[in-house]
């Protein structure tokens, strides 16, 4: 079996490590954090330091791709994600009452997962990590030895680590870059989005509306929590001066109350002040021709726009993807598997993400600019929103693209029925204020 560097203690970084660990290979993890494990998910939530990870204390949502990951991988993750509080979550609570009276079907348990802040989730992992592997703290990767063929690393602390393969799982702020002698094929735009979010304690919300919902020239994103917490996240485009005010608390909150589908969600008790965060790319990333003994996993090889909350899922997935190419002995042939597997898997989601980036940027301009809404590219996919709120198969397939179920390409299969149902729906709802409105809340 093989010797394994993996730079990067991160959820996805140790899922991999864990996986590729039980098949049998010896793992070793670096994480520059220095910071030990916390002794509960509240301490974790109120002090644990994880500078390296940008997103530690914003919202967080676990795809139900992800929970399936789990469940067949890792089922201890599971268990002690139970036992810290996470709470069991159906996407389908979102289907519209008249279609969820047909009642369930037998593969409705695919759109399960657990609810949980990013905290909770990561201390389930590191306190099972640190009981099985080789995860060493403090401690970074400086070189990399014997490029373009990797056989290892030299850490920040002088030393030398020998590897058949090293794992960047570093995330999009991965150093890697840096360390090649070759640049790295990238790709990279701005996401375009701000955001201001806060969590909240006590009875948790109904859930009454999509948890990630467009209003006009915001977007509002509501996630269930471990420990009875959740958070509420206001999201907008970068270049809207204007609706910076959003990260005055009261303004927030007055926003967040003119919403009738969400004004509930701040029925609680605040635990943090508003916390916002942008700079977020959609970033892709390969490999230099000639590279062996090297693997970009999760966020290091593709990072796209956290509001969707495909990044850790698609991980973990990608982590799976890892182990299973890792069975080829040989370096040339594992690298040709990882490479296929990534590309047909992994990439196709990320594109899809930059996509409806794009559309959602290109209605914004349009409602911040007074001009009739962009024609959509696609106008087929385009109608699977209003058609889905009609039709129980469209519905599940929406949520299944929603919740990285299948392929982004499985939509091509209810496009047209989607056109036939919505060709009367007019246009949407404005669930809450209009632009002049939103303005007026923020004066």
């Amino acid at each position: 079996m093989a010797r394994i560097v993996i730079a990067g203690a991160g959820v996805c970084g140790l899922a991999a490590a864990l996986m590729l660990h039980r098949d049998g290979h010896e793992v070793t993890v670096l994480e520059r954090d220095p910071a030990p494990l916390p002794d509960s998910p509240e301490d974790a939530w109120e002090r644990w330091d994880r500078g390296g990870v940008t997103q530690f204390r914003m919202a967080h949502y676990l795809q139900p791709l992800g929970h399936g990951v789990l469940r067949a991988e890792l089922p201890d993750v599971l268990d002690a994600l139970h036992e810290a509080g996470a709470a069991p979550f159906d996407a389908l609570c979102m289907m519209p009452p008249p279609l969820a009276a047909a009642g369930p079907r037998e593969d409705d348990e695919r759109f399960m997962t657990l609810a949980t802040r990013r905290t909770t989730l990561e201390l389930a992992f590191a306190r099972i990590a640190e009981e099985e592997l080789d995860l060493r703290r403090g401690v970074g990767v400086a070189e990399l030895l014997g490029e373009p063929d990797v056989r290892g690393v030299r850490t920040d602390t002088g030393d030398e680590l020998s590897a058949d393969l090293v794992v960047d799982a570093m995330g999009r702020r991965s150093v890697l870059p840096k360390l090649l002698s070759q640049p790295l094929h990238e790709e990279g735009e701005d996401c375009g989005f701000l955001y201001y979010g806060r969590h909240f304690r006590g009875t948790p919300p109904q859930v009454r509306a999509p948890l990630n919902m467009a209003v006009g020239t915001i977007t509002i994103l509501t996630l269930p929590g471990d420990n009875d917490t959740w958070s509420v996240t206001v999201y907008t485009t970068t270049g809207d001066q204007q609706l910076k005010r959003i990260r005055d608390a009261d303004r927030w909150t007055a926003v967040v109350s003119s919403l009738p589908l969400h004004a509930h969600w701040l029925d609680g008790e605040p635990i943090t002040d508003i916390a916002s965060m942008g700079g977020v790319v959609d970033r892709y990333r390969r490999l230099p021709d000639g590279v062996n003994g090297l693997a970009l996993l999760a966020d290091a090889f593709a990072c796209s726009n956290p509001s969707i909350g495909r990044g850790i899922s698609l991980g973990l997935r990608h982590a799976q993807l890892l182990r299973d190419s890792a069975r080829e002995e040989d370096p040339i042939r594992f690298g040709e598997a990882w490479n296929a597997a990534t590309e047909a898997e992994v990439a196709p989601w990320y594109r899809d993400t930059v996509a409806i980036d794009r559309a959602r940027l290109a209605e914004v301009h349009a409602l911040r600019n007074g001009l009739p809404r962009p024609r959509p590219t696609d106008p087929a996919r385009a109608a699977i929103g209003a058609a889905a709120m009609r039709d129980p198969d469209i519905f599940r397939a929406m949520l299944a693209h929603r919740c990285c179920l299948g392929t982004p390409g499985d939509l091509d299969a209810i496009a047209d029925r989607a056109l036939a149902l919505a060709v009367d729906a007019g246009p949407p709802r404005t669930a809450g204020p209009d632009r002049e409105q939103l303005l007026a809340l923020l004066s």
